[in-house]
């Protein structure tokens, strides 16, 4: 008798040789043309499928799942975070949970270099004169376009996971002098490697820094972390640079502290609202206040295709009657 193949609905359009393989092992419903599912559609989706993939964009939460149907027992998400499923609930339903951990790391991190470069030294805004219609570009001049210089700065992380050492690595190669909040300290070996220094207050690491990354996952203990109050506390020529979740910044009080001057700049990937964008935002990027991009930190194909790999290990290791090596746990958060 042949077995069947489990049900495995994909939400969203992957890399072709991902879907492929996927076609291979699984009874497959991809998402060829990309269109993101609203609720309705993801519950039809948990309704009748043995393994859901879905993606950042999906929001799995209670309303979703406690209409899934009997034969749903893995979200395998094509993600490093987790925070668009209610993880708790869907364990408490039998549901096992994995990402993608680990795979997105230097592509995230390259990005939050390019940002810290980008916006001290105005690029975004420098690349815009050369392109806009109504100013051309006049030549070199000695005060024209001045930025800030990053050598010997203090680059403040906030999250030293993979990322965050990733981010220390590469600043410190820029001369940097790193600094980090963590939720547990870093063992000495990795901080002589780093050069780092440890900061249990974030209050205190915030007030001297010249530039600080955001570099942890958004969970309810990192909802507007960096809140209005502990914006306040930063430098007025402190920079922002943000490539983890939108949610953990006070977007409003940051939107806010930038238009007065109180903070330099900020460079962001992510957004409180995304995929909505505050307006002030762009009128800011206008400014050459800010950096905004389309939450591009891991956009690479090596990137993506490396997820959906992982993606694939993990169904077929659960659909063998193995523990997936990426299985996401509520100490995990």
């Amino acid at each position: 008798m042949v077995r069947r193949k489990p049900l495995v609905v994909v939400t969203r359009k992957l890399p072709d040789s991902v879907e492929t393989r996927m076609r291979e092992l699984f009874d497959a419903r991809l998402n060829i043309d990309d269109v993101p599912m609203d609720q309705a559609a993801l519950v039809e989706a948990v309704k009748m499928a043995d393994v859901l993939v879905p993606t950042v964009t999906d929001r799995i939460d209670t309303a979703v799942l406690s209409q899934a149907g009997e034969n749903l027992r893995l979200i395998a998400s094509f993600s490093n975070g987790v925070d668009h499923i209610d993880v708790a609930s869907a364990l408490n339903r039998g549901i096992t949970v994995t990402n993608t951990p680990g795979v997105l790391t230097e592509d995230t991190a390259d990005m939050t270099m390019a940002l810290i470069l980008s916006v001290p030294r105005r690029l975004a805004e420098g690349a815009q004169v050369m392109i806009a219609d109504k100013e051309e570009w006049a030549g070199w001049s000695p005060t024209w376009m001045l930025g800030r210089r990053i050598w010997g700065k203090r680059l403040g992380i906030i999250g030293m996971g993979r990322i965050g050492q990733a981010v220390a690595r590469r600043a410190k190669a820029f001369g940097l002098q790193i600094h980090y909040h963590n939720r547990r300290r870093l063992n000495s070996g990795i901080e002589e490697m780093l050069d780092a220094t440890y900061w249990d207050s974030l209050d205190q690491m915030l007030a001297r820094m010249d530039i600080v990354s955001v570099n942890c996952p958004h969970t309810p203990a990192t909802y507007h972390l960096l809140s209005a109050r502990r914006l306040k506390l930063l430098k007025p020529d402190a920079y922002v640079v943000n490539t983890a979740r939108g949610e953990v910044i006070d977007e409003n009080a940051l939107t806010r502290l930038l238009e007065a001057g109180e903070i330099a700049g900020a460079g962001l990937d992510v957004f409180e609202h995304e995929p909505a964008v505050n307006p002030k935002l762009i009128r800011l990027a206008r400014q050459g206040k800010v950096v905004l991009l389309p939450h591009l930190g891991s956009a690479t194909l090596e990137g993506r295709v490396d997820m959906g790999e992982k993606v694939i290990v993990n169904i077929k290791t659960f659909m063998d009657g193995h523990r997936p090596p990426d299985r996401v746990l509520p100490a995990m958060l």
